[in-house]
């Protein structure tokens, strides 16, 4: 762990101490949930910057991290840039949750709707310094072939979920067939009544986190080589991407994550069984 948080510190300092503020941001916003008990949409006020704050703990730390990877220090204007658009996010959230109104999609006064405008374009500057970075990981080879493989790809998957919410933003809404704000999942608040893109969004932007501690923890069994890592990676990734254009699918299509239809669960098996094939044609063990 203290190795991590070295990689990450060195990767960028600026996104270190962002996601390290913002998880004391969580901690005071759990707080505020627990004794301020004023609802929006069905949920209390202050979920939803906590949700984000968390999020931003993910994101920006395991950017900081992977810049870590690299064997020269890079874009350290491009991490200010996210941790500055990061932060300008998470003020509106915080502001407007703060006033008992909503931060996305919310044009019911001047004021309001030029705030949500302003998120929209802080969500493109991420998205592009993320491209950015993903470009980079491409080029550079990295210090272990299975976690740079993971990053790229990370990356690359990443950027699918941030594209999901461009598709919100577009339409105006994160619920398919039924509107903002109706009955929901616990605490993520996803729509148990039509289709909800933040889906989507959330599980593509975390590969960021979910496929380099895939290959962490592939490489601390000390089980497989190191080409062998990198093909179980690889198919991890493209399962991942397509568990992401799926649950997107799904959303468009009216329909809840949890009550799939038979050709949800029909393509969710095709991907299962696919990848499961995969995984045991890659297996290749360190000789003992």
């Amino acid at each position: 762990m203290n190795a991590v948080l070295a990689d990450a510190r060195r990767g960028h300092p600026g996104l270190y101490r962002f996601a390290v503020a913002m998880a004391g941001l969580s901690a005071v916003l759990l707080a505020l949930s627990l004794v301020d008990q004023r609802e929006l949409m069905g949920a209390v006020v202050w979920v939803k910057p906590l949700k984000f704050a968390v999020s931003f703990v993910a994101y920006s730390g395991a950017l900081a991290w992977m810049l870590g990877q690299l064997r020269e220090p890079a874009f350290r204007r491009t991490g200010w840039v996210i941790v500055t658009a990061s932060a300008i996010e998470m003020v509106i959230i915080t502001v407007q949750a703060a006033r008992g109104v909503r931060s996305h999609f919310n044009d019911d006064t001047a004021g309001d709707a030029l705030l949500f405008t302003v998120m929209g374009l802080t969500i493109v500057v991420l998205y592009l310094a993320t491209i950015a970075i993903a470009l980079r990981f491409l080029r550079e080879p990295g210090r272990d072939r299975a976690s740079g493989t993971a990053i790229r790809l990370g990356l690359l998957v990443g950027l699918v979920g941030l594209g999901v919410g461009v598709i919100m933003s577009v339409i105006g809404s994160h619920a398919v067939g039924v509107p903002d704000g109706g009955p929901g999942l616990a605490f993520v608040g996803w729509s148990t009544t039509g289709g909800d893109l933040r889906v989507g969004h959330f599980v593509g932007m975390h590969a960021l986190q979910a496929l380099p501690l895939l290959a962490a923890a592939l490489a601390a069994t000390g089980r497989f080589t190191e080409g062998t890592r990198v093909r179980i990676v690889t198919v991890a990734a493209v399962a991942y991407a397509a568990v992401v254009l799926l649950v997107t699918w799904q959303a468009l299509r009216g329909q809840p994550l949890l009550a799939p239809d038979a050709l949800t669960l029909t393509t969710l098996a095709v991907i299962v069984v696919g990848t499961a094939g995969a995984l045991l044609t890659s297996r290749e063990r360190v000789p003992s």
